[in-house]
């Protein structure tokens, strides 16, 4: 297996300047320019954004999606005035935005919707969650039976001992190596599961596979190159258009995060990053993010998750214990070992 270099900074700052961003986009034709980037599908926070430019006519925004790991390395770069900063950082690996915080690369701003946030969703004023999703199972409803799907961790077990064949090769998740969010889902389970073990066994078994992105699983599952998919950020599941999947919020827990925000220090314009902010924040921001997706219901009549089994990722400096470079280089081969490439990759 490829050994992680003993420092995720290094690591990514490397691999940089062969990533591009995966899009891009403008929005608006005011005199005053807005650079954002982010891991969000430009697609899904689309009508959100067109709704601020259309009350801010002054602005023209720039929107750069990247994937977690150069993104974070670019951030870095920007803070350290190597790169030029965007304005605003939005980012679903969470624990790499607390890390660009605790290196005193954020602005700080305080407003009455910012600390009406609840303190998991907020940290030092820095750093702000705008959104509740979940890490969730999909499965392809033509390749599982619905006698045999797996509500919780303890049935995907069963599933994986009774049929390792018909699941072989046929189980995705994120490369940890590639993915921040997808190495935050991971260690959390191992902080949390008492099946996480079992699961890592019960992948290597069926030669579960490890890729890169939320798009590539999902498109996986629903042409059926992947028959079930595990810990896929239920948010871009509930916006994809493919009736051949469906989605499970395990019952025994289901791992929700906020999708971080921050303004770094050396934003050309903060200001107009924290009406940005704002307007997030505010009801008909935050009806915008649940129309998205970006926000799961909280009723469990809805979802069929009783609130015991939620497990929020807070914004807190507990984060930066994944992060720990030593911690890191043996969760990511301990992890690894288990799962084979894509396909086209081997």
């Amino acid at each position: 297996m490829r050994k992680f270099i003993t420092a995720l900074a290094t690591l990514i700052a490397m691999a940089a300047p062969v990533m591009a961003q995966e899009a891009l986009a403008t929005l608006g034709t005011g005199s005053q320019p807005l650079l954002i980037r982010s891991t969000t599908d430009f697609a899904i926070i689309r009508p959100a954004l067109e709704r601020f430019v259309d009350m801010n006519p002054d602005l023209t925004i720039t929107y750069e999606q990247w994937n977690s790991n150069p993104l974070y390395a670019k951030s870095k770069a920007g803070c350290a005035g190597t790169d030029t900063p965007a304005d605003v950082v939005f980012s679903s690996a969470v624990q790499q935005m607390v890390d660009l915080v605790n290196a005193a690369c954020a602005y700080r701003y305080r407003s009455d919707l910012t600390a009406s946030l609840p303190p998991s969703r907020r940290w030092r004023d820095e750093l702000w969650g705008l959104t509740e999703e979940p890490a969730v199972m999909i499965y392809n409803r033509d390749l599982i039976d619905p006698a045999d799907v797996p509500r919780d961790r303890f049935a995907l077990l069963d599933l994986m001992r009774r049929e390792p064949e018909m699941l072989r090769g046929k189980i995705a998740t994120y490369d940890i190596e590639k993915s921040g969010l997808g190495y935050l889902f991971a260690y959390s389970d191992s902080l949390e599961a008492t099946t996480f073990g079992a699961l890592l066994e019960g992948f290597a078994r069926t030669d579960a596979v490890a890729t890169c992105c939320s798009a590539e699983i999902i498109n996986g599952v629903a042409d059926g190159t992947y028959a079930l998919a595990y810990n896929v950020l239920g948010s871009y599941v509930a916006n994809g258009v493919h009736s051949t999947v469906g989605l499970i919020l395990p019952e025994d827990y289901t791992l929700f995060l906020s999708r971080g925000f921050m303004i770094p220090k050396r934003a050309q314009n903060p200001q107009a990053a924290t009406r940005l902010l704002d307007f997030l924040l505010s009801p008909e921001g935050q009806a915008q993010i649940k129309q998205a997706g970006l926000t799961f219901p909280q009723d469990a009549g809805d979802t069929g998750l009783i609130p015991s089994a939620r497990r929020f990722i807070t914004l807190s400096p507990a984060l930066l214990v994944p992060l720990d470079a030593q911690k890191l280089d043996r969760f990511a081969e301990f992890w690894s070992s288990n799962f084979v490439s894509p396909p086209s990759l081997q």
